[in-house]
């Protein structure tokens, strides 16, 4: 029997729901230490409360970190019994980033502001959504009595808005037993506004700090120095003849290219009359799956030094991050399909596989063999003022996941 049509109009009836989820997570600010927090402890107690009511059986894989409130930050595993199918797997985050200036907000940031059909407040986007979405859409089946095909997992990780090491990296080190190849594996943390698109690949990222060190003089006298800016100059304008040498393109991704910027620069010399002895500026490259950053990195590094050397400066490339995209998520994975089905019978949208020149977690997920997607109705106002999510989003996102869950066919 297909329940559908009824889990659907069942998702429908949590609206309100919904709001004060929201608004009890959004007044349970989740920052880590690096973020000037205290870290997750609190949000994630709130969030154990909500599973353990509702019958999951919760387990804690917490890292420790003398930094946080309690010394560890909090991953919550919360598993719901289903039939004899796939075990599914949704993964939201915990952490929120700062709120920034408050003068750009319309509202409080921790206190949520409903307009119409948009929640405001910092998280309900990143990652609210996806954590809220995903414990509705198994409610429903709970309260309608209907069990999943298989087993539920909802799982819960600190620390994904820094490095994810006491996040997701530290549970698939300390539990991998809790995930299998055959699991289909779902991080709501990224999509396309209208819930077409499905990421099944990253672009590997490639964080450089490059300092150069000439010799800091007068500037009337700069024969006797060695300006390290204008070398620096030099190098930044040869980041994109760099660039170049990998023209390789990937339509699922878009730029369907790899991509290389300069985007910072650290403050040198506070006067104008003087030739600085050092300069230091970082470059974020994002390239396609299957370039090795390895000869990335060593190209930049003999472009560089040969510019510093006809300068007669040096230079010391420094890697900041480096993360290798692992192989893509196949298309027609079961997670793939599975999700394919579910949004085009609440959506009606034929859902395409596609790539992000961003980061998420399911890229640690892929790293040891266990396909992952990413998928989600997104607006994109992570990390803005007036971060907001739309209640209706939220709505067909619970609905997508329920019927995954109950394995709907089509």
């Amino acid at each position: 029997m297909d329940n559908s049509q009824l889990i659907i109009e069942k998702v429908e009836q949590y609206r309100q729901e919904i709001i004060e989820i929201q608004r009890a997570l959004v007044a349970t600010p989740a920052l880590g230490p690096d973020n000037g927090g205290q870290g997750e402890a609190a949000k994630a107690a709130l969030v154990q409360g909500w599973l353990e009511a509702m019958g999951l059986a919760v387990q804690r894989v917490d890292a420790p970190d003398p930094r946080a409130a309690g010394g560890a930050r909090p991953n919550v595993a919360a598993t719901y019994p289903g039939g004899p199918g796939r075990r599914v797997w949704v993964l939201s985050h915990l952490d929120v980033v700062p709120p920034g200036d408050a003068a750009l907000w319309s509202s409080d940031p921790w206190r949520l502001r409903v307009d119409g059909d948009k929640l405001y407040g910092r998280g309900v986007n990143d990652n609210h959504a996806g954590l809220v979405s995903s414990l509705i859409g198994l409610k429903a089946l709970i309260d309608l009595g209907i069990k999943p095909a298989g087993d539920v997992g909802l799982i819960l990780v600190s620390d994904e808005e820094t490095s994810s090491k006491h996040g997701l990296a530290h549970v698939l080190e300390a539990r991998p037993d809790l995930f299998g190849p055959d699991d289909l594996i779902i991080v709501p943390d990224s999509g396309l506004e209208d819930g077409s698109g499905i990421e099944v690949v990253e672009k590997s990222m490639l964080w450089l700090r490059v300092e150069v060190s000439g010799r800091q003089v007068h500037a009337s006298m700069p024969h006797k120095g060695v300006n390290a800016l204008h070398a620096a100059a030099r190098m930044i304008c040869a980041v994109g003849e760099i660039a170049e040498r990998y023209p390789q393109t990937d339509p699922r991704f878009d730029p369907p290219g790899s991509t290389m910027q300069a985007t910072r620069k650290d403050a040198g010399v506070q006067n104008i009359n003087t030739v600085p002895g050092r300069d230091v500026f970082y470059l974020d490259c994002r390239m396609l799956p299957g370039i090795s950053l390895g000869e990335v990195i060593a190209e930049i590094r003999r472009v560089f030094e040969a510019i510093a050397a006809e300068d007669g400066a040096t230079v010391d490339v420094e890697i900041v991050q480096k993360l290798q995209a692992p192989p893509a998520t196949p298309d027609e994975a079961p997670v793939v399909l599975a999700l394919r089905r579910a949004v085009k019978r609440v959506l009606g949208l034929e859902a395409r596989p596609y790539g992000i020149g961003g980061g998420t977690v399911a890229a640690f997920f892929r790293q040891k063999g266990l396909p992952a997607a990413v998928w989600q109705t997104a607006v994109d106002t992570a990390h803005m003022p007036d971060e907001w999510i739309s209640l209706d989003g939220l709505i067909k996102d619970a609905a997508v996941f329920a019927l995954v869950y109950a394995g709907f066919e089509g």
